[in-house]
């Protein structure tokens, strides 16, 4: 009987293939139609096959590769390497299968341990993520700075899904009360942001109502001139207490309120001007009249003389006003003439000049009734509203009242 042999098999007349293994022969298999030989290439090419497979799973084990792949494909190759149909030194797969076993655990230890580590890691991440996001949802929405605080959100968000993309998986005991805190501190954060917002765009509305209203009151005052500059200052100081409101309608509003300013500054601008020029002619004026009155000298004709200074402060009186830096300079210098006529008033009386009395008599009648005169036209000056008319009626009754006091005086 012809049989084909190896050192780890032998194949019989009928192609029969045995193996041995670990002390005993058994059988794996038959091939019949070809050599025997051929037979028992076969199957040692079966047992290249398992060689080649313990081969791969030493490498994964030196290269440290997933420990739980590793252990499967180890327990698998321990099932396959039990009898299989394959000739050649199988006990010897057994046995490297067996070596790399505890390193197998190893693994497994290591990538428990490396996955406790990652979780640990992981939920201190997530926790930090949830603290600062509670820190900004519980910040005081008045201030707040939104639009910082709204991008600081979304990056922590960004943060929790890159944790969530990265991490081993956790187990939701353990991550979900982080997950409760953040998300309800991106919850809060979200209404307090509406809230404020409504808040803000309600009081936008207040705002614009307000200003939409002194734009209008604004507007309206041009029509009155120049002497509407003092309400338009009221109406400017409660522009600057109104606050300022959202959007562009602000600005356009501010621009319609200062032209209005504008128009009534110019008007008024041009009427200061005019009224300087004007105002500079009357002082000219004044000062002639107050050179004439100085020439006076009471210790002459009393009477005359001051009869021609009641007509000179009647003509001083209706040149009209001067500029304000000149008041005190004229009034001063009309004061001491008047002083002057007093003073030497005054003598005469304490010499008991009956012609002096009846003099000064005449003067204070006609005083009375230039003042009686003056009171009709003040009251008519109010009835017709007038402002220059009335500035001017109680201009002329306090002088003629004052040279009143004067006269008696004396």
């Amino acid at each position: 009987m012809s049989q084909a042999t190896s050192t780890n098999g032998r194949v019989d007349e009928e192609n029969n293939v045995y193996v041995f293994d670990n002390g005993s022969e058994r059988k794996v298999g038959q091939y019949p139609g070809v050599t025997r030989d051929e037979a028992l290439a076969y199957f040692e090419r079966k047992f290249q096959e398992l060689e080649s497979n313990v081969r791969i799973l030493e490498q994964r084990v030196k290269n440290k590769a997933d420990a739980i792949s590793i252990a499967k494909a180890a327990k698998k190759l321990s099932v396959d390497l039990q009898e299989p149909a394959a000739v050649g030194n199988i006990q010897d797969l057994r046995e490297r299968v067996s070596n790399i076993t505890p390193n197998i655990e190893q693994l497994k230890k290591d990538k428990a341990e490396a996955s406790d580590k990652a979780i640990k890691d992981c939920l201190k991440i997530r926790a930090e993520i949830a603290t600062k996001a509670q820190a900004l949802a519980e910040k005081d929405p008045q201030k707040t700075q939104w639009k910082i605080a709204s991008k600081q959100m979304t990056e922590l968000f960004d943060q929790w899904q890159l944790s969530q993309k990265s991490a081993p998986k956790i187990p939701r005991k353990e991550s979900e009360a982080i997950w409760k805190q953040f998300s309800q501190a991106r919850t809060k954060f979200e209404a307090n942001k509406r809230a404020f917002f409504s808040a803000l765009t309600a009081e936008s509305k207040n705002v614009r109502a307000k200003k939409t209203a002194l734009v209008a009151q604004a507007e309206a005052l041009e029509s009155k001139g120049s002497d509407s500059s003092l309400e338009y200052r009221k109406l400017l100081d409660q522009w600057k207490l109104s606050g300022r409101s959202q959007g562009s309608q602000d600005d356009a509003l501010w621009e319609r309120f200062k032209a209005a300013g504008d128009s009534i500054y110019a008007r008024r601008k041009e009427t200061v001007a005019r009224e300087s020029v004007e105002f500079q002619a009357n002082y000219d004026t004044k000062i002639s009249i107050i050179a004439e009155a100085e020439k006076l000298d009471p210790k002459g004709n009393l009477a005359e003389a001051k009869k021609t200074l009641l007509s000179l402060q009647a003509k001083y009186e209706k040149a009209g006003k001067v500029p304000k830096d000149k008041i005190r300079e004229i009034d001063s210098r009309m004061k001491a003439v008047e002083k002057k006529f007093k003073d030497y008033e005054q003598e005469q009386w304490r010499a008991s000049d009956p012609a002096a009395i009846e003099r000064t008599n005449s003067v204070v009648q006609q005083l009375l009734e230039s003042i009686e005169k003056l009171e009709k036209e003040l009251i008519a000056a109010e009835a017709s509203n007038d402002s220059k008319k009335i500035d001017k009626a109680k201009e002329a009754l306090s002088a003629r009242q004052s040279w009143l006091e004067v006269v008696k005086q004396g």
